[in-house]
This record gives structure tokens, sequence and C-alpha cells, in this order.
């Protein structure tokens, strides 16, 4: 295969960081030229995850999207969902014959849709050749080449097993899924569920609150994945409570660290600034709530953090009131 890495973060980094371990060279799509430069003079990311060393020889780097879709035939998104429209947009050729592995642990924001729906919808690339790669996988631990378990989700179970081998290493398992679009709304979900945990950390909510916290909060992502996706799942694999898990209680997680930074008063804009990187369950909030406009399935944890985050209810009152909703 020959596979194009879109995004420069720290998730896009650590997926580098495994391909490359599997094939002979990948072709990187990085916006800025100078982080490119830098990126070939000191053989890491300059911005990400510089403990991280790569053979650049084996990387072509571009600037130019379509140059690095139009040499590739598996698309691997990595770009942090706020701006993953404003990326695809530049795209000017035709991707339907593409294979596309979706790494974004959001949706389109404001069109609040699935990123594997509007690849579908708005590029015609087929079901059976859209994927995601979801489970419990911090870029740091991966960088460390600590021991990882993926999931990948694809439509096409074939399709899923090729992909695994570009994943498979030492330190990382995959695991196949059908489950796209229920593999794919948790892992917005886990975000969500990541900054409750931390807002509840911060207002000295205990380890038994939490372990309720996250038990109800897998009954709304079932709850949820049935609504939009009545397949067989289940819930206690890793790449749906696993994500879960490590979302909400690792010291990694920004979602978790956003939350706590929100719980201790700070507003929305002042976390954001001095966090310096994106919270996905911020705009995923807004998402689902929206989304859930349309199905109406009883998700409180969700709503109190919408109240929370987009309407200023005060973290510590709308907490309790949540309380009481559990058992």
């Amino acid at each position: 295969m020959k596979v194009a890495i879109l995004g420069s973060g720290s998730w896009a980094t650590a997926l580098a960081k495994i391909i490359l371990s599997n094939v002979e060279e990948i072709n990187w799509y990085i916006r800025k030229q100078e982080t490119i430069d830098e990126f070939i003079e000191n053989r890491r990311n300059p911005n990400h995850l510089e403990w991280a060393y790569f053979d650049t020889t084996k990387i072509y780097f571009s600037t130019n999207i379509n140059e690095v879709i139009d040499l590739s035939d598996t698309i691997v998104l990595a770009i942090p969902s706020p701006y993953v429209k404003a990326c695809l947009d530049e795209i000017s050729i035709d991707i339907s014959h593409k294979k596309i592995i979706s790494a974004v642990k959001g949706m389109i924001p404001d069109e609040n849709i699935l990123i594997t729906d509007y690849l579908h919808d708005h590029y015609g690339i087929p079901e059976e050749q859209l994927g995601i790669i979801a489970g419990p996988c911090h870029a740091e631990e991966i960088a460390l080449e600590r021991l990882s378990y993926l999931t990948i989700g694809c439509t096409d179970i074939n399709q899923a097993k090729t992909w695994s081998e570009l994943f498979t290493n030492k330190y990382v398992h995959i695991t196949l899924s059908n489950d796209v679009v229920g593999l794919e709304y948790s892992s917005v979900m886990k975000n969500i569920y990541a900054i409750a945990a931390g807002m509840c950390t911060s207002l000295r909510y205990g380890d038994n609150f939490q372990a309720v916290l996250l038990t109800n909060a897998m009954h709304e992502i079932m709850r949820f994945a049935q609504a939009t996706s009545d397949i067989p799942r289940d819930i206690t694999n890793s790449g749906y409570l696993g994500d879960v898990l490590v979302t909400a209680y690792s010291n990694f997680s920004r979602n978790r660290q956003f939350g706590q930074m929100i719980g201790m008063g700070y507003s929305v804009k002042a976390a954001q600034t001095e966090m310096e990187m994106i919270a996905e369950g911020y705009y995923g909030t807004k998402a689902i709530y929206m989304v859930n406009k349309k199905y109406g399935v009883d998700l409180p944890i969700v709503d109190a953090m919408y109240q929370i985050l987009y309407n200023r209810k005060s973290p510590k009152t709308t907490i309790k009131e949540l309380t009481q909703k559990f058992q």
C-alpha cells in the first residue's frame, strides 16, 4: 500500500511511527513548510512528540495535499475535527477511488456529521472504502512504544483486515469491527465524558462517583449507538469502554485537562488559550447534542456538558443536579 498521512499533530505523528514500522515509505501532508524543514533537519516533529525520532529518508513531505493524495492509495486522515472540513476543501482531485481511514476523534462542526458520512456524501467514496481507528491509544504512549490496542472499523471486514497489517507491530495489537457508526460516535462521546470527569475531579468528587459517572456514560453510549445504528455490538470491548476509561482517567487526556480547568472556574476561551491544544470534546458536545435532537435519546451527561460549555451554566450547580439522575 502507498500510504499518506494528512495532519501534523501528535496523533498523526504517532500513527506515522506505527505505519513506518510496516512499510518502506510514506507520503505526509503537513501544512507549513517551516515545520517540514525543521522535521527533516532534526528527524522529529518540532511541535509534537519531540522524543519520537524518524528516518526522514522514508518520508516524502509536502505542503500540497493534492500531490500527497495523488501519490497514495490509502489515506490516513488525522486532523483535529475543527479543521477537517477546511483541509478537505483544498482537495481538487477525484478521491472517490481512494481508501480513507479516519483517525479523527470528532465530527464536522456545525454540520454535525460523522467524518465517514461526510466523506461518503461529499466525495462519493463507497462505504467499503472508508474505515476508522478507535480504541484506548494515547499518542504519547505510542511514541514511547508502550503496549496499546486499536480497533479498526469498516463495513467490509476483509478491508479492515488488510488495513490491520499497516498498524500491527510489537507494541500495537489490532481488533476488527464492522460497527463503523457505533465506534465513531463512541469516539466522539468519550471526549465529552472525559470533560465531565475532569470537572468532577476539580469539584472534589471522588473515585466512587467517577465510577458511577462512567458507568452512566457507557449506558448513554449504548442507548445512542442503538438509536443511530441498530446492529449487534458489545460496548464492553476496548474500542468503546477502553477508550472511555483511558480518556477519562489518564493524565495524557487533553479533554480531562480541559474539564478540570472548567471545573476550576476557567472560561471556555481561557481554558482553550492556556492549553494550546484542541479539546475535541468541546466541539463533540455540541455536535452530539444537536444530532440527538433528531433521536431524543436520554443523554443527561451530554446535556449537562452542553449547558455548562455553551450556556455558561455553573459547573458546580449543574453537576450537583446531574448526580440526582444517577443510581
